[in-house]
């Protein structure tokens, strides 16, 4: 039976992948395919898992010379995207990439595709400027404002908003500048490009690591916009001078945890085995539990050293650290 439409399939319908052990039928992974390459979701994982697909693979189970093209376009394009030295050429309907290294003195750049020839600075990414200094990037027309478009005042207040809603569900991905949209569903400001792979804050639009949320940046996991900055240094100055009491009831707390916790853990684990194996009798179950709970009253102090001896500085490290440096700022 295939996990993903449910039918009976015979066992020469499930394709194997090289990439996981995972097996679906052939239907529907062209499918699956299919959808993912028009959606450019490229490199394309599992249905099952996060494990990518690889290219053999994906061109034996794609029949359409179509989407093969696609997919290794979007490829080329991911792989591009990535490196810093790459400038895609300005001019419309044209997708020729440029890798250029040191060209911070000479930015002049020239598109190599046969029949456009555009040129275009290396900075700023426009058009070649040789009498001026690099302007900023206009806005996209798909994010101007509708405004311009209504000839009624009455309409004004309504399509400022328009335009505002726009503008907050529409942001540039800050690596290779991909439209991006964000439905506004409560969903995490924690985002990935799928053009790129790259993961940034929609709130700062700034490349990002997983503790960006944890920063006194000011931005937070589910909110809608960023705290204001007397907000900001509230929560600062609350950190600074809250800090020793609330680390020390932490530590207070998980000092017990820890040390009682995994005895008891190992105890119910070694017991739910032991019950599993009919053939022992109730001495040489009762013994194994015993055991297993004295070697962990030995073990758990030293854990609970290490993990209250190199968490408490830390966290201090942090709070006198990095929340001190921006209040600071």
């Amino acid at each position: 039976e295939c996990p993903l439409c449910l039918l009976p399939q015979p066992p020469e319908a499930f394709p194997t992948l090289a990439s996981c052990h995972h097996r679906s039928c052939r239907a529907c992974l062209e499918q699956y395919l299919r959808i993912a390459i028009s959606e450019s979701r490229v490199p394309v994982a599992c249905p099952h898992c996060p494990a990518v697909l690889q290219p053999a693979d994906v061109h034996c189970l794609l029949a359409e010379p179509s989407l093969r093209d696609k997919y290794e376009e979007f490829l080329l394009r991911r792989l591009l995207v990535a490196d810093p030295g790459t400038r895609w050429c300005p001019a419309p309907d044209c997708s020729y990439a440029v890798i250029a290294y040191g060209c911070a003195e000479c930015p002049r750049l020239t598109c190599g595709r046969e029949g456009c020839g555009t040129e275009f600075c290396y900075h700023c990414r426009q058009p070649w400027h040789p009498d001026g200094p690099c302007v900023p990037v206009p806005p996209a027309p798909s994010l101007s404002s509708p405004a311009a478009q209504l000839t009624n005042p009455e309409d004004s207040g309504h399509s400022e908003n328009l335009a505002q809603a726009e503008a907050e569900a529409i942001k540039v991905c800050p690596r290779c500048s991909a439209f991006i949209m964000k439905i506004n569903d409560g969903s995490c400001n924690r985002m990935s490009c799928t053009v790129c792979g790259c993961l940034f804050c929609w709130l700062c639009l700034q490349e990002i690591s997983d503790v960006h949320f944890l920063s006194p940046s000011g931005c937070t996991f589910w909110g809608k916009r960023p705290w204001s900055r007397s907000r900001r240094i509230l929560w600062q100055l609350g950190m600074v001078l809250g800090a020793p009491m609330v680390i020390s009831l932490v530590a207070g707390i998980a000092i017990p945890v820890i040390t009682f916790g995994i005895p008891i853990y190992m105890g119910r684990k070694v017991l739910q085995w032991a019950l599993g194996f009919p053939c022992l009798s109730g001495c040489q179950q009762c013994l194994s539990v015993t055991s297993s709970v004295l070697l962990s009253l030995f073990v758990s102090p030293i854990i609970t050293a290490v993990t209250v001896g190199v968490g408490v500085p830390l966290m201090l490290t942090y709070v006198y650290g990095v929340v001190v440096v921006s209040l600071c700022r």
